[in-house]
């Protein structure tokens, strides 16, 4: 049971976003979250940009790990490599890199770009096919948790933000509704360049981390990409565990996203156990973004995770070398 008299199912939760990337909360807020959950260690994984290494405290900086300890938790400070240009959902995350690294730097800037003309793109691709989206206006400038309307760089909006926006204005179901009719419309489906996920690995290893696969089971059971052909999804995580890939998602809130399979989300554990606990770091995670006003039932620090146990077999000895 935690603090707040709600029971948390897992206590390390190594995939959590803030609004630096597609979350709700800052930073502070969502370790202020999650001490108040119970929990004992989480990650901020948000998506193509390098972690925070501060807070803001009654006007003071304080060092974030620091303050999490103050909290009575375990920050790990990661990466969402959004990978591979022509496969959807491949994201490799990255914990406890070596941050100041040039090569760090120059991917973080060339994703920063990368999305930028792509996103406005199909902006104007949906208003044209009668679900009229302005980037400017609508994109740019949003409300946060709070109601304050806000504007963010162009470098900053995330694809989410565009599915958000189009269940908000009834174009689809839900967010993840939205993300399947893009995906499957050739024509909305535009692709910006992203980093091949066999890089990426060696990037984050290159800087001293963990490489994990990010949930899966959102790869599509059958992927087609040029130079590679046609291959299931069990045959492409094998090309990553052959290039180095250190650990894999098996707890993961598949129930509240776009995973078009039927299995449920223990199914999918236990099958991912089953293939890869022998080779692989198993981890989890919630995918935690924070909820916004309406929002129905959404994910949950610690909702996915592993136990503390596991937390500390796969990281003491990662954390211990970037203490050292």
């Amino acid at each position: 049971m935690t603090k707040s008299g709600r029971p948390v199912r897992y206590e390390c939760d190594l995939h959590c976003h803030t609004n630096r990337s597609d979350g709700n909360n800052t930073p502070m807020e969502l370790i202020d979250r999650a001490a108040s959950l119970g929990m004992k260690a989480i990650a901020i994984t948000d998506h193509d940009i390098v972690p925070p290494e501060t807070v803001t405290v009654n006007g003071q900086t304080v060092d974030i790990c620091s303050y999490a300890k103050q909290k009575g938790l375990v920050l790990l400070r990661g990466y969402e490599f959004s990978t591979d240009t022509y496969v959807n959902d491949v994201h490799i995350l990255g914990y406890e890199l070596d941050w100041s690294n040039p090569a760090v730097q120059a991917e973080m800037e060339r994703a920063r770009l990368s999305k930028s003309e792509a996103y406005r793109k199909l902006c104007v691709i949906l208003t044209r096919k009668g679900m009229p989206i302005d980037y400017d206006e609508e994109i740019l400038r949003y409300r946060d948790a709070h109601g304050v309307i806000r504007e963010r760089d162009p470098e900053e909006v995330q694809r989410k933000f565009i599915f958000e926006k189009m269940a908000e204005k009834g174009y689809a179901e839900s967010w993840g509704a939205a993300k399947i009719m893009v995906q499957n419309d050739p024509e909305l489906d535009v692709r910006r360049e992203k980093i091949d996920p066999i890089r990426a690995i060696e990037l984050i290893h290159e800087c001293g981390g963990l490489a994990f696969l990010a949930h899966p089971y959102l790869i599509d059971e059958v992927v087609e990409a040029p130079g590679l052909g046609r291959m299931t999804r069990f045959e492409y995580i094998e090309r990553l565990i052959e290039h180095g890939l250190d650990g894999i998602e098996a707890r993961y809130t598949y129930n509240k996203t776009s995973y078009k399979g039927q299995n449920t989300v223990e199914e999918i554990e236990q099958e991912i156990k089953a293939r890869y606990g022998n080779r692989l770091y198993i981890s989890g995670g919630s995918d935690y973004h924070g909820s916004k006003p309406g929002t129905v039932d959404p994910r949950e620090i610690g909702e996915a995770g592993i136990s503390y146990e596991e937390f500390c077999r796969i990281f003491t000895p990662l954390l211990q070398k970037g203490a050292s």
